[in-house]
């Protein structure tokens, strides 16, 4: 028999498979870091639907449903986080979390699900080299 994950049942890792699915915690982050270069190369849009995760391949599309409200939302992974906290799995974009309806609590339970996955590639690796 497998041991239950560690973290209130979210996995540190999942399966980077369509149709992988996770539950656990999401934060979300916005105006502060608005501007910012991702770990993906690209710049950080609050008004976009995307989102950071450990080890998905940037260019994933997940789902991301709020347990208490039953509200969805897919977003791109084009960052890495959530830092601090092992009982994250996912750190979403402000207009994410306001489709989501958690704009107030900051944290809510969710369920990802694996809908197409990425690359892998950011960014900077598409734009090639600047001379």
């Amino acid at each position: 028999m497998a041991a239950a994950p560690a973290c209130g049942g979210a996995q540190a890792h999942p399966p980077a498979r369509r149709g992988a699915v996770t539950r656990g915690l999401a934060a979300w982050y916005g105006a502060k870091f608005h501007g910012r270069r991702t770990a993906s190369g690209e710049r950080f849009d609050r008004r976009a639907l995307t989102a950071a995760h450990r080890t998905l391949p940037f260019g994933t599309r997940v789902r991301v449903t709020n347990l208490a409200n039953g509200r969805s939302v897919i977003v791109r992974i084009n960052d890495r986080g959530p830092y601090g906290r092992r009982n994250r799995i996912i750190d979403v974009s402000e207009a994410a979390a306001r489709r989501l309806g958690m704009l107030r609590s900051g944290v809510a339970r969710v369920e990802i699900v694996v809908v197409e996955l990425g690359d892998g590639r950011g960014a900077r690796r598409r734009a090639g080299k600047r001379r």
